[in-house]
């Protein structure tokens, strides 16, 4: 069992380092700014004097994997994140690593210099290297199963065009930003909207990486975190952690898949009662569904500059993929898109800075790929309910 007397602290070195004891192990962790140059110093600094035998990061496997490979992004198959149906998440993960690199630039920084400095240290000093941060992609999808259908919506354009004003920060905003997890900072006002992201993005965070930390290997270790990780970290080492409940993708909910079924059937059953009424009133209800659905999901596609053979595969595959809750317009409308304007390596290269703005996004055919997978599949559902409704008031 865990004691609290095992819990010992002291100063060490500079404020932003705070050493504890647990059961035998000295452990150090280290708070940082993400786009600090001075994180970055202070972190090298500390490794070789402490000399640890692991040096925990906040990074996940994919995220180190980036920093690795800065040029990954330019390799990115637009048609297999369609395909694997991950645009919502990469449209997070581009938003958050753009709003990195904005203030980065603002500060003549690298992104992440600090976390490099770690691993750069850890390998010189053979150290063992510990990613300690849960993935990002399953942090968002707790999220985002947390979430009904107008909250993702009203997410997902916050997370994109939320994040600029067009105008640079003071020096008071940047330094308010620099105390807070680089995540936390980017959706400080989204979390008044949607309590459940601090949990999640915070809370939950703050366990797993507790529980990396105090099981890496050897006496010594040295975490290196975000400063806003720091006090909710502390107190979690010398709790137990439930890291399967935290790792985990809640199942999406089953009254929401029953109705994404049971929608679609009762339509068919409503077009099959038109017929059995009327013929004609059957060929109304029919011609209902597909105009207000091809129609609004067409509009959406148009509306985001699509190609015209885009504009064209919303409106046809609108109101068949409206009836099987496994598929989806905005896929088909996007993969065309996709098809006939491929993404070049420069709009890949622009996504940091068009990523913050309409404009930029209309402009930049990676993006506008994205935003159309999205924007036709709003307007597919809009054409559901709509249509829906018609039918209904035709009959009845």
């Amino acid at each position: 069992m865990e004691q609290e007397q095992h819990k010992q602290e002291q100063p060490v070195q500079s404020e932003q380092v705070t050493a504890l004891q647990y059961q035998g192990k000295e452990i150090l962790l280290v708070g940082t700014a993400h786009v600090s140059k001075e994180s970055a110093a202070l972190v090298e600094a500390l490794i070789r004097q402490e000399r640890p035998d692991s040096v925990c990061i906040e990074l996940d496997q994919e995220r180190y994997q980036n920093m690795q490979n800065p040029k990954a992004w330019e390799e990115t198959d637009i048609v297999q994140v369609i395909k694997s149906k991950k645009v919502g998440f990469l449209l997070a993960n581009l938003a958050l690593s753009s709003y990195q690199k904005k203030i980065a630039k603002q500060l003549d920084t690298n992104v992440g210099q600090e976390m490099n400095t770690g691993i750069r240290c850890a390998q010189e000093t053979g150290a063992q290297l510990v990613l300690a941060d849960r993935s990002l992609q399953t942090t968002f999808l707790r999220i985002w199963r947390k979430l009904n259908l107008w909250e993702k919506a009203k997410l997902l354009y916050q997370l994109v065009f939320s994040l600029d004003d067009g105008e640079e920060l003071t020096d008071q905003q940047l330094a308010e930003l620099l105390k807070k997890d680089m995540l936390e900072s980017m959706m400080t006002d989204m979390k008044k909207e949607f309590p459940a992201i601090s949990q999640v993005l915070i809370h939950e965070r703050d366990q797993h990486l507790a529980y990396k930390i105090k099981n890496a290997p050897g006496k010594k270790i040295v975490a290196v975190l975000g400063a806003a990780h720091v006090p909710g970290v502390k107190e979690e080492i010398y709790r137990q952690q439930d890291m399967e409940e935290i790792t985990t993708v809640p199942a999406g909910s089953k009254w929401f898949k029953a109705i994404g079924w049971l929608i679609p059937i009762l339509i068919l059953l409503l077009i099959a009662y038109g017929f059995y009424i009327g013929a004609d009133i059957g060929l109304d209800q029919i011609k209902s569904w597909i105009l207000w659905n091809g129609s609004l999901a067409a509009i959406c596609t148009a509306v985001c500059f699509g190609h015209p053979l885009s504009i064209l595969t919303a409106f046809v595959s609108a109101p068949i993929t409206s009836l099987n809750p496994l598929l989806a317009c905005g896929w088909f409308a996007g993969l065309m898109e996709a098809h006939i304007r491929k993404p070049t390596v420069q709009d890949v290269n622009r996504i940091s800075e068009d990523i913050f703005s309409l404009k930029g996004f209309l402009r930049n055919r990676f993006l506008r790929t994205l935003l159309i997978v999205v924007m036709a599949n709003l307007g597919s559902s809009a054409g559901t309910i709509i249509a829906g409704l018609d039918i209904i008031k035709n009959l009845f």
